[in-house]
């Protein structure tokens, strides 16, 4: 009877053992590192016709850190940016498929390895920044994207990173730039402060059921001819800016109105010894792109002579009247300031220079001539 009782508890033993797993069904990054994972076997058996049960040990194991990040640039096609556009915005999507919580720095570079991207890549951006989508919204907002890096990114959710650079204007053959952003898989768990990159287990240290060991699962993200490596816990993605901007529609209104002419004051005539002040009214009818470095020359008649000192840049001006404003201008061409222009005596050339006109916008410039 006894052989049938130890005959019967090893048939029990390998047909009824019963798993008591205590863990959720998996997300796709799989189970959260630092989960306890506990799990028990029952064996039922008979002694002499009453049933019987015995619980074994528990087997505990603690799940390690499996990292995986995935880089992309968001949009699928080249940013279009324009000479002398500043805060030229793209953007990253940064994926945590690590099986916890996770901090990612965040690094750029303007050498793009070549073949990564096709085109050209023949200028640099200034100015060149990294900040954080803040509300999640996929768009730059300056007063509230300022983050530098992701905080607390939680498994299996993405955030959108923005690189933020200022496009030369004293570069006409400027036509493309390409740029990189690295994400870098850091220590998570303190809430807006920087976690440290992570530093993998070594391969050959043997498990321990009761530590988390950091495993580095990532692909090589961009191939043989990147940055990135196999299993490094950093992932790369690249973008283009290009310039798609080669003109933009300006125009130069002229008028002449007669200030004064030493008999009406109520409706001054075009007379000998009148003052008549011209005004050029530049407009750029272009949205968001601005034309730089503009210059103003106008040779006078010889039926006129400058009133010296009268050369006045910056005005608001609408259909070639100068209205408000302005800063007066030397005539040697000596004043400092945003302004600038001259008047040449030899050529009888008036000249006024104009830093920028931003799309959408008009600058005036104004000087004066009396009529011989």
């Amino acid at each position: 009877m006894l052989w049938s009782t130890t005959a019967t508890l090893g048939a029990m033993m390998a047909g009824m053992v019963t798993a008591q797993a205590h863990a959720q069904a998996l997300p796709p990054a799989g189970t959260a590192a630092g989960t306890t994972v506990s799990n028990t076997a029952q064996a039922s058996y008979t002694v002499n016709g009453q049933a019987q049960s015995t619980a074994s040990t528990t087997a505990t194991f603690v799940v390690d850190r499996k990292v995986n990040l995935t880089v992309v640039a968001t949009d699928a096609t080249a940013t279009s940016v324009n000479h002398g556009q500043t805060g030229a915005v793209t953007r990253f999507t940064v994926t945590n498929n690590t099986n916890g919580t996770q901090d990612f720095l965040l690094s750029l570079s303007q050498l793009v390895p070549v073949g990564i991207l096709t085109g050209t890549d023949n200028f640099d951006l200034s100015n060149i920044r990294i900040f954080v989508d803040g509300n999640n919204n996929g768009v730059y907002d300056p007063a509230t994207d300022t983050a530098t890096y992701i905080d607390e990114l939680a498994q299996d959710t993405s955030r959108v990173v923005f690189i933020v650079g200022d496009i030369p204007s004293n570069n006409a053959l400027a036509t493309s730039a390409q740029v990189g952003l690295e994400a870098t898989v850091a220590t998570g768990g303190a809430p807006n402060t920087q976690g440290t990159a992570l530093i993998p287990t070594p391969l050959n240290t043997l498990n321990q059921d009761n530590e988390i060991d950091v495993v580095f699962a990532d692909n090589d993200n961009d191939g043989l001819l990147g940055f990135d490596a196999l299993r490094n816990g950093r992932g790369w993605a690249y973008q283009t800016y290009d310039v798609t901007t080669r003109n933009v529609n300006l125009t130069v209104t002229k008028s002449a109105t007669v200030l004064s002419d030493g008999v009406s004051t109520l409706n001054p005539k075009a007379l000998p010894g009148a003052v008549v002040q011209y005004c050029l009214t530049v407009q750029n009818a272009t949205l968001l792109t601005a034309a730089n470095n503009v210059n103003l020359t106008d040779i006078l008649p010889t039926t006129t002579t400058y009133v010296p000192g009268s050369l006045v840049v910056g005005s608001v001006g609408t259909a070639g009247v100068c209205l408000i404003g302005g800063v007066p201008v030397a005539d040697d061409g000596s004043t400092t300031g945003t302004y600038g222009g001259s008047y040449n005596a030899t050529t009888r050339t008036v000249t006024a220079t104009i830093p920028v006109v931003g799309g959408g916008s008009s600058v005036a410039a104004s000087f004066r001539v009396t009529i011989n």
